[in-house]
C-alpha cells in the first residue's frame, strides 16, 4: 500500500492535464516490471523527478529518489518526501549513509532514481557524473538503467523564473541497462553510464518537437544547438562558485570562518 505516493501521483497527473503538459515516454520496457534497479538520468530542472517518476509509473512502478536533505527539512514537502520513501542525502555529511539506505531499498526490490550529476546542469548538457549510481547498482547486483529528460527546463530550472505555460512537451527516454561485471571499477561503469545518458539527451534534444518562440526564448536550448544557455565551461564555473558559497554558508552555520 502507498497511502502517500499514490495520491501524489494522481495529483501530479491531474496537474499535467490541467496545464496541458504533454509528457511523452519511450523505453519504459527497459524498466523491470518487478524487482530492483537503479535509474539514472540527466538533470535540467527542479521538476525532473516528477517527470522521470511519471515515466516509471507508465511501467507500473514507483521510483524512490535520492534527494538533498534540505528538501526533507521543509515542513510539508519533507513529510511528503518521507511518506513516498525517498532517501535524503546530506551533502555536507556522510554521503555513504544515503548510499547504504539506497542499497537496502534495492535489496527489498525497490526502484531507485538519482541524478549522477548531483546538481542541475545550467548548460543543459550532461556534466561529469559521480559514481554513486554505479556503486549502488553493483553493490545490490541490480540493473543500472540510463535515462534522459528534456523540456522540463522550460518550466522550472536554476536561475530562471517559474514558467507554467501550457502545452509544453516533456520527453522521458529510458535506455537499455549498462553492462558491468562484479568487482569492476565503479568509475569505468560510470563513464559508460554517462556516455549512454549523453546519447539519450542528444537524441531527445535533436528530436524535440517544439522550437523557441523567438530569439528571447532560445535560453532553453544548449549553446551547441544555437541556444543562449551558458556554455559547458560557463556552467562549470557557475557550479563551482555556487558550491563554494554553499560550503561557506555551512561553515558559518557551524560557527566557523568561511574560506
Amino acid at each position: 500500500m502507498e497511502p502517500v505516493y499514490s495520491p501524489v501521483i494522481g495529483a501530479v497527473i491531474a496537474a499535467y492535464k490541467m496545464l496541458g503538459w504533454q509528457v511523452r515516454v519511450t523505453g519504459a520496457e527497459h524498466l523491470p516490471a518487478s524487482g530492483a534497479a537503479v535509474v539514472a538520468t540527466n538533470h535540467i530542472g527542479y521538476l525532473d523527478f516528477t517527470f522521470v517518476g511519471f515515466g516509471a509509473h507508465e511501467r507500473g512502478r514507483m521510483l524512490r529518489f535520492l534527494a538533498k536533505q534540505e528538501i526533507f527539512d521543509k515542513p510539508v514537502v519533507g513529510a511528503l518526501m518521507r511518506g513516498m520513501k525517498h532517501i535524503p542525502v546530506d551533502r555536507f555529511g556522510r554521503a555513504q549513509d544515503a548510499l547504504d539506505h539506497a542499497v537496502e531499498a534495492l535489496r527489498r526490490g525497490e526502484l531507485i532514481g538519482m541524478f549522477p550529476e548531483a546538481t542541475i546542469s545550467r548548460s543543459f548538457v550532461p556534466a561529469a557524473g559521480k559514481s554513486g549510481a554505479a556503486r549502488m547498482a553493483m553493490a545490490a547486483g541490480v540493473p543500472l538503467i540510463p535515462g534522459a529528460v528534456w523540456g522540463s527546463q522550460r518550466l522550472l530550472t536554476k536561475g530562471r523564473p517559474r514558467n507554467l505555460q501550457r502545452n509544453v512537451v516533456v520527453t522521458v527516454d529510458f535506455g537499455s541497462p549498462i553492462p558491468y561485471v562484479a568487482g569492476e571499477d565503479a568509475g569505468e561503469v560510470t563513464k559508460r553510464l554517462m556516455t549512454a545518458i549523453e546519447a539519450l539527451v542528444d537524441h531527445a534534444q535533436r528530436d524535440y518537437p517544439q522550437q523557441p518562440a523567438g530569439a528571447a526564448d532560445r535560453w532553453w536550448l544548449p549553446a551547441h544547438l544555437g541556444g543562449t544557455a551558458p556554455t559547458v565551461a560557463e556552467a562549470d564555473a557557475l557550479a563551482a562558485a555556487e558550491s563554494a558559497a554553499r560550503r561557506d554558508r555551512r561553515r558559518q552555520e557551524r560557527g566557523q570562518q568561511p574560506r
